[in-house]
């Protein structure tokens, strides 16, 4: 079974809170203990995933009384892929794909060597075709969702 990690899972849920605006609060930044009483997640965990996020550029940190994070680009620009590789590494299903930092004892004698190359180019393909954006609006149950565009009024 493919599985990511629960750090991921967590990011993926920080990012899209961090687009949300907090009622009372400062529209460009959040804190992580914010972040942790809005979505659930322990503020340690929060403030680490914000730690690797901020490190790969997928958010901004600002610093000072006013200080928090923020998303570097919006939910639409950001694919999943991104953010899985951002906290869990190179997106891989086997150890033996080219190019990946660990390598497989059978090496030398694996008759399926770089055969699974193009299931993971499959896998990563499909992964950067869906942006947090995408991730948001399948959140929100159908009947909640706000048009992207409403009709003028007649």
């Amino acid at each position: 079974m493919l599985r990511l990690s629960k750090l991921t899972d967590y990011a993926v849920v920080v990012m899209v809170r961090l687009a949300e605006v907090s009622p009372g609060s400062n529209p460009d930044v959040q804190t992580s203990p914010g972040i942790a009483a809005a979505t659930g997640v322990p503020e340690p965990t929060v403030a680490k995933v914000l730690k690797t996020l901020a490190a790969t550029g997928l958010v901004t940190s600002q610093r000072g009384a006013r200080g928090g994070y923020r998303l570097a680009r919006p939910l639409h620009e950001i694919p999943v892929a991104e953010v899985i590789a951002a906290v869990d590494g190179p997106i891989a299903l086997v150890a033996c794909v080219d190019g990946s930092a660990t390598e497989c004892e059978s090496q030398g004698l694996c008759p399926v060597r770089g055969r699974w190359d193009p299931v993971n180019d499959a896998i990563e393909r499909a992964l950067s075709g869906i942006t947090l954006a995408d991730m948001r609006e399948a959140a929100v149950p159908p009947m909640f969702r706000v048009p992207a565009f409403l009709p003028a009024a007649e």
